[in-house]
């Protein structure tokens, strides 16, 4: 069981104000907030070793290098990747997707297809528009039901010879709805096909074993982990991304450079053009380092009864509908009260010191499906409590006679 009066002493923001009344944060599936000992690690940094990594012989460059590869070995070890050199650091998830996206311009041709999903993040759409439009190749989408859940049935259905790639979520950011990835994975490799998977929001959830897994990339980032903004890592087999060419150039990627010839370092630094971001590399080691202590199975169980209690009380509250009803989600609730608009609802929410998140959530077809202008969606994280939650259904009762 989790000692959560302890736990949010971590975490400073939580004894903030905001219009008076004292802080309810229940936009985490947006950003996880961040607790004192990864605050720590990053001021350290900044006062004991801020200096460039892997470029310098003196004491600051060895010491900064070596807590920053500690990180990509404490990501390995979480994720239980073979090898280190298949941690890249990224800017985030999305830049993890426009690595691959990029690479696969230069490989796929005009007739083969790409695959996503309806569940899918605009990041998790627009790369692949965008290199369908460059090279020709056709874009086909997994088909969602009204629970939420992908139409597997439609996935096997479109699935062919010609599908080169395969890019769904591990976990729907707007609906909280936990895809089946092993089938998808197993299904699309029998056609030859390349998973990428956008683990974004399953990460902060549960530890996903990505060996066991068999995916071919998986791209998540760190401020979903109660780390820092800025960070992420994509995570790929060995030789995939010894294949994949590099994004962008610059400084340590290098092998060596001529004017007639260059020629790129290895895995992973070939895809980590110019100075990183190195506090929050290490922070986001010091993220994962927290939660560890914490434990993830503690997590899980305890997000599933905030996630269980929250939904047995919204759905006592007249007019309000819940938009993803997947058996198997994440503690993520997106909600609509009758006709009244969301972004009224999230306003006077924000009156009440409570953050949710409303509009489209950057999940447009999503929303298209459901013939909505958006959602309010409330996603809770291990430092919510209970009683939060029922000052959020007191919140929506308020709301509704105000704008009723």
């Amino acid at each position: 069981m989790l000692d959560v009066k302890r736990i949010r002493k971590d975490f400073p923001i939580l004894n903030r104000l905001v219009n008076g009344k004292k802080l309810i944060y229940f936009d985490n599936a947006a950003t996880s907030q961040t607790p004192k000992q990864v605050i720590d690690a990053i001021s350290q940094y900044y006062f004991n070793n801020n200096s460039n990594v892997h470029r310098g012989v003196h004491f600051l460059s060895e010491e900064a290098t070596s807590a920053f590869e500690l990180s990509r070995n404490k990501i390995q070890e979480h994720f239980k990747i073979s090898k280190s050199c298949q941690v890249i650091f990224t800017s985030g998830t999305t830049h993890s997707i426009n690595i691959v996206a990029s690479g696969y311009a230069q490989k796929l041709k005009k007739g083969d297809e790409i695959i996503v999903s309806e569940l899918e993040h605009h990041s998790n759409i627009v790369p692949w528009q965008m290199l369908c439009e460059r090279v020709g190749t056709k874009l086909r989408v997994i088909r969602m039901n009204s629970q939420g859940n992908l139409d597997i049935k439609s996935f096997e259905k479109i699935l062919s010879k010609k599908t080169k790639l395969v890019f769904v979520n591990h976990v729907s950011n707007s609906l909280g709805t936990i895809n089946p990835i092993e089938e998808i994975i197993f299904k699309a490799h029998k056609y030859g096909a390349k998973v990428i998977i956008d683990g974004a929001q399953a990460v902060p959830h549960f530890n996903p074993n990505l060996q066991k897994l068999d995916v071919d990339y998986y791209a998540f980032s760190a401020h979903k982990l109660c780390g820092p903004t800025g960070v992420g890592v994509l995570y790929g087999k060995e030789e995939l991304l010894k294949d994949l060419p590099p994004y962008h150039g610059g400084g340590e990627m290098i092998s060596n450079v001529t004017f007639e010839k260059t020629t790129y370092a290895e895995i992973p630094y070939k895809f980590e053009a110019g100075t990183p971001n190195i506090s929050g590399v290490i922070g986001f080691g010091a993220a994962l380092d927290y939660l560890n202590n914490i434990g993830f199975n503690n997590i899980i169980s305890y997000e599933e009864e905030l996630l269980k209690y929250a939904t047995e009380k919204l759905n006592l509250i007249n007019g309000l509908k819940i938009f993803g009803e997947s058996i198997n989600k994440t503690s993520v609730i997106s909600f609509n009260v009758d006709e009244i608009h969301p972004y009224d609802i999230g306003l006077i929410l924000d009156k009440m010191g409570i953050a949710v998140r409303t509009g489209k959530h950057c999940t447009q077809p999503i929303m298209d499906f459901y013939n909505i202008p958006g959602t309010v969606r409330a996603s809770f994280a291990f430092y919510n409590t209970f009683e939060e939650i029922d000052k959020l259904v007191f919140a929506i009762n308020k709301a509704i006679n105000i704008l009723k």
